[in-house]
This record gives structure tokens, C-alpha cells and sequence, in this order.
């Protein structure tokens, strides 16, 4: 280290912040009142790729005071792992069918990024005949151990598991639309990220898009005629947008040549919506996501837009707003698509 470089960092004195530190802050911001309530959160599927990472920022996440990781191997060395990071959460690992009790027993939120990844040339079809069963299963256990707690649905394709879970907790007589949610937040990072890139947004943080529909290919419609900075974009932009958007998880996937999907970037995105629904728990105002769940804003009975978390789990689920003539067609096309994968979680279940 330079003596330049020693004095810059003495010179900011407390202003100084470690990596961990500046997470934590990024989490908790927006939190009000005189103590933070004690939250456990729960993760199955710790242990794999999108799993390591999160658990990794749920540690770091100061809204969390109990930290239950699950995977049927593999997760006692990363909850040993996490568990040496000094925030506030205890961090406990359960492995095996006969551990999964105890790590859902009394959980607040349980985020399942559990299941196989995508493989260069896999479709989401093909990761629906592995993972239908696995979110089955899970699905059955969280109805017995945890059945109040809000479910973060992570594991694809989420427009075919949400409609397992519905189907498995209305079958166990626990269904509660305001508790489950499907993960679409990756869709919106994305969007924001391709969207201050083009508009020349000084602060990517800053960006909103809204993305509804679905949460694969062309299910996926972010709204950038409602992205905030206004910038007028050409139509082709929008398009190439939209295009790459859609297409991000085959981007990473033909990036890592066979060797991963997106998994870095899907922790994060996980770890930002697990923080707004214990925000929304919480009592802090406002919270306003978007996310695949039950709703009435088009004719399918799952839908994807922006939605309102409160202390029950979803509070209001927001119409999308008025939508360009691209966003209209762009509407009417995924509509008989994701009809199709809400439609094959259904069978999955009320046919086993």
C-alpha cells in the first residue's frame, strides 16, 4: 500500500466502509422503527450455484436474524462458511429430507432457488421435467413445517413452479395467493442495467423499468415506456432492449460455454426481493416490486407485474399503466405461452 493511498484512507476516518458494510447498508435502507423484529429466513438448494451466493447476502442482510440453510448435501460446509461473517443472523445447515422440518420450523420467508441449471441448448421445457418434482417436494414440506410463510419461488421455470406451489399448498388446505410470490426481479436488474446503458443514466441505481408477463423469453415484456429517467429511445433500441432483456439467461449461459448459468446475478437479484418482502413484513411503507403471482390485471390467473408488500405478504397487486403500441403487441403475444406453463404446473400436480 502507498503512503498516498494510507493517507486517502486515514483521511476518511469513520467514513470508511468495508464491503460488508456497505451490503448491509444497501439492505437495510428504508427500514424504520426503534428495533429491528427477529426474522428467520430459510433457502433451499443452499449448496448450489444460485444458493452459495445468496446465502452468502442474506448473511449480510441485518433484516435476518436466523439464517437456515438447506440442500440435501453439501450445506454444512456453507453454513460453516457464511456463519464466520460477524452480522447479526445465526446461520444453522440442515441436509437430508429428515433435516427439512427443522430448517422450515418457524421461518418468515423461504427463498427456493433449489434445482437444476440451464445448460447451453436446455429449455426451460427440459428444466421442468426435473424441477417439477423437486419444487414439489419442497413445496409439500413448507405447507407442513412453515405453512404462514411467505415463499420466494426462485427455481425455473417460475411460470411453471408457482403454479405447483399454488396447487400443493390448495391441496394441503394452506393456499394463501398473498404469500406466494415468483421471483422476476433478475427480469427488471437486467432491464435497468440495458436501459442506463442506452439512456446514458449518470446513475444506474436510479432507473426504474417495470417488467410484467412472465419470466421466460418472450413472457418476459419490460415496460421501458414507463422507465424512469425519461429518455426518448428509437424503435429499434426499444426492440434490441426488449430482445436482450428477454434473452439475458441464454447470454450468461453461452458466456460460461457450458459451465453455468446465471447464477451471480440471479443471488443478487434474490437477495434484493427477499429484502423488500421483510421490509414490507416489517412495517416499512411503500414497498412496490414486481413478481409472478396470483392476479386479476389480464385473463391469466398468474401474472407478473408490480405489487405492493406489506405485513401479510402481498398487500395490492398494481395494474401495469398504459402501454405503447409495441408493449400492446408484445402483450397479446406471450399471452398464449405463458397460459401454456401455468397451465403444465397445474397438470403436474392434480395429475401425480
Amino acid at each position: 500500500m502507498t503512503m498516498a493511498l494510507v493517507r486517502s484512507v486515514v483521511r476518511r476516518g469513520s467514513s470508511f466502509r468495508t464491503p460488508a458494510t456497505a451490503v448491509a447498508t444497501r439492505f437495510s435502507r428504508g427500514f424504520s422503527g426503534e428495533a429491528t423484529p427477529a426474522r428467520k429466513v430459510a433457502i433451499l438448494g443452499a449448496a448450489g450455484g444460485i444458493g452459495q451466493s445468496l446465502s452468502l447476502l442474506m448473511k449480510l442482510n441485518p433484516l435476518v436474524s436466523s439464517l437456515a440453510l438447506y440442500d440435501i448435501a453439501g450445506t454444512r460446509g456453507v453454513a460453516a462458511d457464511v456463519s464466520h461473517i460477524n452480522t447479526r443472523s445465526e446461520v444453522k445447515g440442515y441436509e437430508g429430507e429428515e433435516q427439512i422440518g427443522e430448517a422450515l420450523e418457524g421461518s418468515d420467508v423461504v427463498i427456493i432457488p433449489a434445482g437444476v441449471p440451464r445448460k447451453p441448448g436446455m429449455t426451460r421445457d427440459d428444466l421442468f421435467k426435473i424441477n417439477a418434482g423437486i419444487v414439489k417436494s419442497l413445496c409439500e414440506a413448507i405447507a407442513k413445517h412453515c405453512p404462514k410463510a411467505l415463499v420466494n419461488m426462485i427455481s425455473n421455470p417460475v411460470n411453471s413452479t408457482v403454479p405447483i406451489a399454488a396447487e400443493v399448498f390448495k391441496s394441503k388446505g394452506v393456499y394463501d395467493e398473498k404469500k406466494l410470490l415468483g421471483v422476476t426481479t433478475l427480469d427488471v436488474v437486467r432491464a435497468k442495467t440495458f436501459y442506463a446503458g442506452k439512456s446514458g443514466a449518470p446513475v444506474v441505481s436510479d432507473v426504474d423499468v417495470p417488467v410484467i408477463g412472465g419470466h421466460a423469453g418472450i413472457t418476459i415484456l419490460p415496460l421501458f415506456s414507463q422507465a424512469t429517467p425519461k429518455v426518448h429511445l428509437s424503435e429499434e433500441v426499444i426492440t434490441a432492449l426488449t430482445k436482450r432483456t428477454q434473452d439475458g439467461g441464454t447470454e450468461v449461459v453461452e458466456a460460461k460455454a457450458g459451465k453455468g448459468s446465471a447464477t451471480l446475478s440471479m443471488a443478487y437479484a434474490g437477495a434484493t426481493f427477499a429484502d423488500a418482502c421483510l421490509k414490507g413484513l416489517n412495517g416499512v411503507p411503500d414497498i412496490v416490486e414486481c413478481s409472478f403471482v396470483q392476479s386479476n390485471v389480464t385473463d391469466l390467473p398468474f401474472f407478473a407485474s408490480k405489487v405492493k408488500l406489506g405485513k401479510n405478504g402481498i398487500e395490492e397487486v398494481l395494474g401495469f399503466g398504459s402501454l405503447s403500441d409495441f408493449e400492446k403487441q408484445g402483450l397479446e403475444a406471450l399471452k398464449a405461452e405463458l397460459k401454456s406453463s401455468i397451465d403444465k404446473g397445474v397438470a403436474f400436480v392434480q395429475g401425480s
